[in-house]
C-alpha cells in the first residue's frame, strides 16, 4: 500500500519538476525586466508547494510503523527473555499465545545479533537488534497460531547462518 502510494507521489513530483524546468528553459533565452524576480518567485512557490505535499505524507507513513506500543494492547503483555548467543537463541518462554500482546526483551551474551521473527511465508514480523549490555524491547501481537522463525539478521561469526530457533504461538487462552 505504501509502496504504490510512494511510487505515484514520485511519478508527480518527478512531473511537477519537470514542467518546472521546462518552463524554465522556454524562458532561458529572453530577456525581460523582473524576470529574475519571477524565476525566484517560482522557485518560492515551488519550494513550498513541495513542503505542504510531502510533510503530510511524512507524517502519515510514520503513523503506519509496524510496531505496536504497549498501552494500545487491553491485556497485560506476557513477557518474553531473548538473549542472543554466538550462535543460538535463548528464549523464554518458546509458547506464547496468539491475539495477546507480546513484549520481548531483547539482549545478548557476546556480540551484536539482528532478532527477527518470521512468519510460516518467511516475511518479517518484527525485528530489532540484540547489543550486550543492553535491552531492547519489542512489542509484537500474532494474529494467527503457528510456529515462527527466529533468525540473525546481523553478520555475528563463522556459524550465522545456523543461528535460528522456534516459537510456537497457540490460540487464545
Amino acid at each position: 500500500m505504501l509502496q504504490s502510494i510512494a511510487w505515484q507521489v514520485t511519478v508527480a513530483c518527478v512531473a511537477l519538476l519537470l514542467l518546472v524546468f521546462g518552463y524554465i528553459a522556454l524562458n532561458a533565452g529572453t530577456k525581460s525586466e523582473g524576470a529574475a524576480d519571477s524565476v525566484a518567485r517560482l522557485r518560492g512557490w515551488v519550494f513550498w508547494v513541495l513542503v505542504a505535499v510531502f510533510v503530510p505524507i511524512i507524517g502519515y507513513t510514520l503513523t503506519d510503523l509496524p510496531y505496536s506500543a504497549p498501552h494500545a494492547r487491553n491485556a497485560e503483555p506476557v513477557l518474553v527473555k531473548a538473549v542472543g548467543h554466538q550462535w543460538r537463541w535463548e528464549i523464554d518462554p518458546v509458547r506464547v499465545p496468539s491475539r495477546r500482546p507480546i513484549e520481548f526483551h531483547v539482549s545478548s551474551a557476546d556480540v551484536n545479533h539482528g532478532f527477527a521473527i518470521y512468519d510460516a511465508d518467511l516475511k518479517v514480523v518484527a525485528q530489532t537488534q540484540a547489543m550486550p549490555g543492553y535491552t531492547n524491547v519489542l512489542h509484537v501481537s500474532f494474529d494467527r497460531p503457528g510456529t515462527y522463525r527466529v533468525l540473525c539478521l546481523e553478520y555475528c561469526g563463522l556459524a550465522h547462518h545456523n543461528m535460528m530457533t522456534e516459537i510456537t504461538v497457540t490460540g487464545t487462552n
